[in-house]
């Protein structure tokens, strides 16, 4: 093991709080294994660390994320997240084949999965847009984690009105799923985009609210007038 990673690791032993530890599995349906430490502590923690290794290659700094991500650590998922995020000025197209292999064999939370994508991957895609159809393969996987990737992948990009197209072709094939973290996912996306596209959002929804489970509904129009949502949410 990377002398790095031990070093990490013994530090966030001791930042841990088995108080936080035990309260932070109210967050999560699934169990979660985590040290118990504040948002904030781990990523001043992880930017340190950084700090050490940012003049590494690219690769030996990603094979040290894939060693974070293998201890299945809430903590060390997250800081994976944010050191494959520092070095974005360094993808290549190759590099979705990792992130997709992160997030088929170690996301198994709705945090790890949101943070991973929101920053990483999405980042990638804006760098990378040819490889959004991508996230329309994961949509058909029958991993709940890279289905609900497929669609906050699109939530940083969403926030400036791009991919429109992709979005609602991305919400169609999710749009039957009936995981609740799935719906959760692509009517988030739809709120986002919905932000510079409010006309082309509410439209989409209201043609498909006979068949959109209503937890995506709910989310897809959170954000809209009073108005939009009694019509959206009307029998």
């Amino acid at each position: 093991m990377s002398e790095i990673l031990i070093k990490l690791r013994r530090e966030l032993i001791e930042n841990s709080d088995e108080l936080l530890r035990k309260s932070s599995q109210h967050f999560f349906k699934e169990s979660i294994s985590c040290y118990g430490i504040k948002s904030a502590t781990v990523v001043k923690i992880g930017k340190e660390y950084f700090n050490a290794i940012k003049d590494k290659p690219k690769t030996a700094i990603l094979d040290l994320c894939d060693g974070l991500w293998q201890s299945g650590m809430i903590e060390e998922s997250f800081i994976a997240c944010n050191w494959s995020y520092y070095i974005n000025k360094y993808y290549e197209p190759h590099d979705i084949k990792l992130f997709e292999k992160w997030i088929g064999s170690y996301v198994s939370n709705w945090a790890s999965c949101d943070t991973f994508c929101n920053h990483t991957v999405g980042t990638f895609l804006e760098m990378y847009p040819e490889y959004i159809s991508t996230l329309k393969v994961w949509a058909a996987s029958t991993n709940r984690w890279m289905r609900r990737a497929s669609a906050v992948s699109l939530i940083v990009p969403a926030r400036q009105g791009k991919f429109l197209k992709d979005i609602f072709e991305i919400a169609g094939l999710l749009l039957t799923d009936n995981d609740d973290m799935v719906q959760k996912g692509y009517g988030w996306m739809l709120k986002v985009a919905g932000q510079s596209h409010q006309k082309e959002v509410f439209d989409y929804v209201m043609s498909k609210k006979t068949i959109m489970p209503r937890t995506a509904l709910r989310y897809a129009i959170e954000k809209m007038p009073v108005e939009l949502k009694i019509k959206a949410m009307e029998k």
